[in-house]
């Protein structure tokens, strides 16, 4: 089940919000969020339901023996043990497969290369426990005594299978006691109709474009036209960021309709002036745990440059490596690393002396062709890409077909491009101090913020309805 489905908004979230409005105490609001959140979990299949479970547990227990330990010396083997089996369960599903061909190719063992099935989020709430247990061991949250309430939060079905990764020193308070006002279900109504609308009709629609001009056969795809592979990568650049934001709009819109206040995940990313900048805006809730427990615990930004560098690269393959256990995408985040390691160290002074215009061009010219990494399912085809982008594949600058896709899809493009910007919310921030001056600009803003969520419900609905393309990109980390 996906957020932008029919039978998730009109019966899943419905029947989950009836709930919380029936129930009265904080508990059994919890018992039914509970309820409702490993319903949602176990809806594909149950079977990994049970990991979840014990990995929940594992630290559970864990946080409890360590808040119970004063001698630093029994605390952190308690906390690194804890993790390593968190990591032991998250390598052994997502990464088996992976070493095992690499091993195959190299010394040809072993014979069959198990296919092991990820189970559908657990990147993300592995992370979310592991720094649940990591901030009980720095004292900076009380371990949780119940083990139904640290299932709770790291199954919460808003976020657990897609993010954003949320740490439990931001919901606990949630957990424990909350209370959604007026304001805030009208603000978590508006935010997730936003995302709904914003994966459903521009996500979707950009990715038919790209899925139809990238093609998955390397053979097909070294005929692509240069022109057909450049409009193909700049539609799936936008279809990422719409996509995954989007999911975020409605985690943090259906938490807010429940008292529940997650961190924004992305601050429109794709109008950074630097690559640092870039991941500061995206995915932040990523960018942050790598900073948090990984970057300055490594040392930081408090040690020589040679070891900061060596830092970063160990961050970045990392975040290349949380995305798939695939060598294009652990070249993807050293790619970006190797930028933000030329703009810490080597360019600085450069890049200040230059234009902010055109910082931003040279931004978006390296996170344009970071997707050919992503967007390929092995190196060959991002090779294949890249050759042929420049026409070197003898593949011709466009054809018939291209010529078509564009004329067909440039008004639509040009749409989702606006999407990514903060033109609409600007936009809705002009209206909003207009209408404090009253008269007609007063009941026109009122009646848009109680119309545009209904509006846009029924646009996403007529949208979803018959289509059965509607792919969640990060469902596979």
């Amino acid at each position: 089940m996906v957020f932008s489905s029919m039978l998730f908004v009109f019966l899943f979230l419905t029947a989950n919000l009836i709930s919380q409005v029936l129930l009265k105490t904080p508990r059994a609001k919890n018992i039914a969020m509970l309820v409702f959140s490993l319903v949602f979990y176990s809806w594909s299949g149950p079977r990994y339901l049970l990991l979840l479970l014990g990995m929940v547990f594992v630290c559970w227990f864990g946080a409890l023996q360590i808040q119970r330990t004063d001698l630093p010396e029994k605390r952190k083997p308690i906390m690194i043990v804890t993790i390593t089996i968190c990591l032991l369960l998250l390598g052994f599903f997502k990464y088996t497969g992976f070493l095992c061909s690499n091993l195959n190719a190299i010394f040809g063992v072993p014979k069959a290369i198990p296919n092991i099935v990820l189970p559908i989020g657990i990147s993300f709430y592995t992370f979310q426990l592991i720094s649940y247990v990591v901030d009980v061991y720095r004292n900076e949250v009380p371990a949780q005594r119940k083990y139904w309430m640290l299932l709770l939060y790291a199954s919460l079905f808003h976020q657990c299978i897609a993010g954003p990764i949320v740490r439990y020193q931001d919901v606990n308070e949630d957990i424990v006691r909350r209370r959604a006002s007026i304001g805030e279900i009208s603000r978590g109504i508006s935010r997730f109709t936003i995302g709904l609308a914003k994966k459903a009709i521009l996500a979707n629609g950009c990715a038919m474009i790209a899925d139809s001009l990238i093609t998955v056969s390397s053979a097909e795809l070294a005929q692509v036209p240069a022109m057909g592979i450049a409009l193909g990568v700049f539609a799936y650049g936008l279809q990422i960021y719409l996509d995954f934001s989007a999911y975020s709009d409605m985690a943090i819109g259906m938490g807010l309709m429940c008292g529940f206040h997650y961190k924004e995940n992305f601050d429109y990313p794709y109008i950074a002036d630097s690559v640092a900048d870039f991941w500061r805006r995206w995915h932040i809730s990523l960018t942050s745990f790598f900073r948090d427990y990984v970057y300055i615990p490594l040392g930081g930004n408090r040690c020589s440059k040679s070891r900061q560098i060596m830092n970063i690269a160990v961050v970045w393959f990392l975040t290349g490596l949380w995305h798939g256990a695939s060598w294009n995408y652990v070249l993807w985040g050293l790619f970006f690393g190797v930028f933000i390691i030329l703009e810490r160290f080597v360019l600085k002074d450069f890049i200040t002396r230059i234009p902010k215009a055109l910082r931003h061009v040279l931004v978006i010219l390296v996170i344009y062709f970071s997707w050919f990494l992503f967007k390929s399912t092995e190196l060959a085809q991002a090779g294949i890409m890249l050759k042929g982008i420049f026409g070197l594949n003898h593949n011709g600058f466009t054809s018939v077909s291209v010529g078509l896709a564009f004329r067909n899809n440039i008004f639509f493009l040009i749409l989702a491009a606006i999407a990514v910007t903060p033109f609409g919310k600007t936009l809705r921030t002009i209206m909003n101090n207009l209408s404090r001056r009253g008269g007609a600009l007063y009941w026109i803003n009122a009646a848009w913020e109680v119309l545009h969520p209904v509006l846009l419900l029924i646009l996403s609905a007529m949208a979803l309805v018959g289509n059965s393309y509607n792919p969640f990109l990060y469902f596979q980390f």
